[in-house]
């Protein structure tokens, strides 16, 4: 079988490779087997010296990567490179806490007793990729995975097959042992037959809610750990006393970046009514500044979405929002290179959008948001939680007393207050209800990948 990239930029495939065969999978098993025991006993700190290297070899290799980026899922090339530097951010800060996420637990005294819990890696995990923020997803399990000890085996997306190989292209140079860190370019079948293998130890899984579903149910006939990030339709509120500037810059920033491709990324904005208009207008004035064009053009602000398939998905949805009653406020004839049949995409902001319709209610994967009209905090927290998705939501206000207070009745992994569409390395990563499961990042994100061994000793007096 062969796996294409097919580019976005100009419909031609970019990269194509063949699926592994069943015995190339079955070797990169056994290798991941044979070389986890070894690594395990590596210490701590010389795990972390190849990590650094591994940082230096992405960096060097930094514009290449950006620039192919752009090539595989059309993201601008004037902003690709913010993606690795935001994946050694990551790589870095892993790295960097991994001795204190690792360290043992001490029980606490006891005559007699030595007592302490320690954090021993679960063997070999599997990394199923998406192509939205493909070193940026890989990272957040990869590199802690490996700091704790652990092989990996990364499945990338079939739009983005080379930042699998990027990835592994660094590591080797930076002198990780052969067998630790390999790369499958797997269909659907073989990614499910390699979840079953017993060889797998743990599944970190980013993508859709039904792919999420279809890797929880093959995972459940094992008893395997799941790390499960998936979609979102992420609101933020505006409140009376926002700094309006500063809110319409950072959600129109947070709708529409990576033309709306990320899980994280604003989808349903609430407004108070007092300062509803005011906002609305400046969110307009500023949509209509994007030039949607050719990624590679450094002028070029918006790209396409990833395929042309996708984008007839999102065009339908937002014709059914309007069905519902949405208002739209772009003109699509502003933006000329939109166009039926293309993966290019004017941006859209639908007004006095009903909470029952499409914008509010489904994730869309592209660059769309829809406004609601509020009266109240209340009233902003209730339909905020009105969604099966619950990964980030955000506030706008002067106000640090009532964010918190905001956010602690917020379903949701992540609240922000006055940003958006952004993860700190230092926090957990996690998502609730359709969202996910599990977590990646911060100290607590290696607990996910690693098993408590608890160890009683009882010592000579």
């Amino acid at each position: 079988m062969s796996i294409k990239c097919v580019s976005p930029v100009d419909g031609r495939v970019y990269a194509e490779r063949s699926a592994a065969a069943p015995a190339q999978i079955d070797q990169a098993l056994q290798r991941a087997r044979a070389a986890q025991p070894l690594w395990h006993r590596v210490p701590l700190a010389e795990r972390a010296a190849i990590i650094e290297r591994f940082c230096g070899e992405f960096e060097r290799r930094g514009p290449r990567l950006a620039g192919e980026l752009s090539w595989q899922m059309g993201r601008p090339i004037r902003v690709a490179p913010s993606e690795v530097r935001g994946t050694l951010e990551r790589a870095r800060y892993m790295s960097g806490v991994a001795a204190a996420a690792l360290a043992d637990l001490d029980a606490g005294p006891k005559a007699g007793l030595r007592r302490f819990i320690r954090r021993e890696p679960l063997g070999v995990v599997f990394t199923v990729a998406a192509w939205n923020y493909p070193y940026l997803i890989a990272v957040n399990s990869v590199v802690p995975a490996l700091m704790a000890g652990n092989a990996v085996v990364l499945k990338h997306s079939a739009q983005t097959p080379l930042c699998a190989e990027a990835f592994a292209e660094c590591f080797a140079a930076a002198g990780l042992p052969a067998g630790l860190f390999q790369v499958l370019h797997l269909g659907h079948a073989d990614t499910e037959g390699v979840i079953r293998d017993p060889r797998i130890d743990f599944v970190a899984f980013t993508g859709s809610v039904a792919g999420g579903r279809a890797v929880q149910r093959v995972a459940a006939e094992r008893f395997i750990g799941v790390g499960l990030e998936l979609g979102g339709c992420d609101p933020v509120y505006v409140r009376h006393d926002a700094d309006l500037p500063h809110a319409i810059e950072n959600i129109v920033d947070g709708a529409y970046f990576n033309s709306g491709q990320s899980c994280c990324g604003l989808q349903r904005i609430y407004v108070h009514e007092s300062v509803h208009e005011r906002f609305t207008r400046g969110c307009i004035e500023l949509i209509q500044q994007y030039r949607l064009g050719d990624p590679l053009d450094r002028e070029t602000t918006l790209g396409p979405v990833v395929r042309t398939a996708a984008a007839d998905t999102i065009r339908a949805q937002v014709r059914a929002a309007i069905a519902g009653g949405a208002r739209p406020a772009i003109e699509e004839r502003a933006f000329p290179r939109s166009k039926p049949g293309t993966p290019y995409l004017a941006p859209q902001l639908l007004l006095d959008a009903p909470a029952g319709s499409s914008v509010m209610r489904e994730e869309i994967f592209g660059p769309v948001a829809g406004v609601m009209k509020v009266r109240s905090d209340a009233e902003a927290v209730a339909q905020m939680n009105d969604s099966p998705f619950g990964l980030t939501a955000a506030v706008w206000t002067r106000d640090e007393v009532a964010a918190v207070t905001l956010g602690e009745q917020m379903q949701t992994g992540t609240w922000f207050m006055n940003r958006c569409d952004y993860l700190d390395p230092a926090l957990a990563w996690v998502g609730v209800k359709d969202s996910g499961r599990g977590c990646t990042l911060s100290v607590i994100g290696y607990e996910h990948l690693t098993r408590p061994k608890s160890f009683h000793l009882r010592v000579s007096t």
